[in-house]
């Protein structure tokens, strides 16, 4: 039986070391990317020395432009659809995070290893300030969420109205989590992920977060494929990961006093709607909305569907 066990042992390690070149991928410079994925009306701004990628659309005269933010391992082109139904009346900005998307790793005057949830949030006031933002609409989804709700808390003078997609905030149990998440938390293979990247790895991540599998299109593999091989953001995708400390600062979201919508996938297995019903108790006053066969990001699962409540708590048409 030991025999048999080794021998087995041995044409696994075989078969992994035949595969590795395979699943090779070496990080692209940002350069290589721009022409596909930085299309206007994308631009790049600087904040206190960090090379910001967005994309800021819809009437200038806005009061409270709506600022977006997108989860992990995302980007800003996650809010596409959102954008198309809102810049016609409203003033929409959305951009990459540091460490994912074009924006990638923290530089400048930023500590470079550092992507905890509040420096993200300060990181946003930054990015307003030097946008000359007073004030906003902030949306965020998953760990955006997180940093939105923060930087209500941080400076509610800033923020006019807050929009919770499926937002991180709370220590929960996750029935599904995407295999890229959980191999950047682990030592070892997390040094070997910033080398290799299976596709169809990021295909199964993505799956893992959708609740309609067709939904999971090649064009949208390709696209987080390819951001992903942006240089130095596996690497931030693992520090990020390993400095996750779920419901940390979950206390602050009992003081927000500012009109909230929550949004959530009724399928979302990657942070269940439980954490939905604990952010409607502790907002006073929000506004929770289910949206019903949708998983962890209905902003792309289904645009039309997950904006609509946005649009009447906008008070647009």
């Amino acid at each position: 039986m030991k025999m048999v066990l080794w021998r087995m042992f041995g044409i696994l390690l075989m078969l992994t070391a035949l595969s590795l070149p395979l699943m090779q991928a070496p990080d692209r410079a940002v350069e290589t990317l721009v022409a596909h994925w930085a299309l206007p009306p994308s631009e790049f701004i600087e904040v206190k020395g960090q090379l910001v990628h967005l994309r800021d659309e819809g009437p200038r005269d806005d009061p409270a432009p709506l600022l977006l933010i997108h989860g992990t391992g995302d980007s800003l082109h996650t809010w596409e659809g959102w954008t198309q139904a809102l810049k016609g009346q409203r003033r929409v900005i959305r951009f990459d995070l540091p460490g994912f998307g074009l924006t990638g790793p923290f530089t400048g005057q930023y500590a470079p290893d550092d992507y905890r949830d509040a420096t993200l949030a300060r990181f946003t006031l930054d990015l307003m300030d030097q946008l000359k933002l007073q004030q906003v609409v902030i949306a965020g989804n998953s760990l955006g969420g997180e940093v939105a709700w923060r930087v209500a808390a941080a400076a509610p003078q800033r923020v006019e109205k807050l929009i919770l997609v499926d937002s991180a905030g709370y220590d929960f149990r996750s029935q599904a989590v995407p295999i890229g998440f959980l191999l950047a938390q682990v030592p070892v293979l997390n040094k070997l992920g910033e080398y290799l990247l299976p596709r169809a790895a990021v295909e199964a991540s993505l799956r893992a977060v959708y609740a309609h599998q067709d939904r999971v299109t090649p064009e949208l593999v390709e696209r987080f494929y390819e951001l992903t091989l942006r240089e130095g953001n596996r690497r931030a995708l693992g520090l990020s990961m390993r400095q996750l400390d779920r419901g940390a600062g979950a206390a602050q979201i009992a003081t927000l006093r500012l009109p909230t919508l929550i949004l959530w996938g009724q399928q979302d297995k990657l942070i269940p709607p439980d954490s939905a019903q604990r952010f409607a108790h502790d907002i006073p006053g929000s506004q929770l909305v289910m949206l019903d066969g949708l998983g962890h990001v209905p902003q792309e699962e289904d645009p039309a569907a997950s904006v609509a409540p946005v649009k009447g708590f906008l008070g647009l048409k």
